[in-house]
């Protein structure tokens, strides 16, 4: 965001359930977090942007230029699950309800047992504590109602509608995502630009921050072609 808020005017948004977004909802699906997107930039009269999204929210911004087509110029995945059964087997048990809450009734010990794992997956010192505060904002009904979503997802049957410029950026050592979801991704968006980072993993944005910010910004910056 910083980095890019000095180019262009950008927006970050959270989710339903997730960071400073309302926790009081039914459902907290995909489906729900892409109106959510087009409600968000009805309401701030942004008529056409890109969309840059990591993980889940990479899904998300494909999934808004396949069902809002007229909103989306560029959308760029990082990380992003094409697949839901691509997700790590720990993080897709997580969506489970059983699980999910027996995690969060014992907080403290998810919490300590996720910093030990957090350099696994991703090296950046800072890591632990962004996922610590972010676990802090995150509801259990979110957290379990959305990963059991995005497991159910497949977006292979609709990528060939996306039109627009499109990039996939992928760690090859990611343990979250399995680090393959942009053959498929390729496979559906024939024109879709691939970047991989050899060293990086699910957080390439704090692994290479560099080459990350390099990449996402000189597509950005391209003229739109007509496809």
């Amino acid at each position: 965001m910083a980095y890019l808020g000095a180019f262009y005017r950008t927006y970050a948004l959270d989710f339903w359930g997730f960071g400073e977004s309302g926790k009081k909802r039914e459902t907290y699906a995909v489906s729900d977090f892409v109106s959510l997107v087009d409600q968000f930039m009805e309401q701030l009269g942004i008529v056409n942007a890109p969309l840059v999204g990591h993980s889940m929210g990479g899904t998300v911004s494909l999934s808004v230029a396949i069902k809002y087509p007229q909103r989306v110029s560029k959308a760029v995945v990082v990380g992003s699950p094409m697949i839901g059964s691509s997700l790590a087997p720990l993080l897709k048990l997580a969506g489970y309800r059983g699980i999910a809450f027996m995690l969060f009734n014992m907080m403290p010990v998810f919490r300590a047992g996720m910093k030990l794992y957090s350099p696994l997956i991703c090296r950046d010192p800072r890591f632990p504590q962004m996922m610590d505060r972010d676990l802090s904002r995150t509801t259990v009904e979110s957290f379990l109602r959305s990963i059991a979503s995005l497991r159910r997802t497949d977006l292979t049957p609709m990528l060939s509608q996306v039109k627009i410029p499109a990039m996939g950026m992928y760690g090859d050592k990611d343990v979250i995502v399995h680090p393959k979801q942009w053959q498929p991704m390729l496979q559906g968006i024939p024109h879709a630009v691939i970047e991989r980072f050899p060293t990086a993993g699910h957080f390439i944005m704090l692994e290479e921050p560099t080459a990350f910010t390099q990449k996402l910004k000189a597509f950005l910056d391209q003229e739109t072609p007509t496809l």
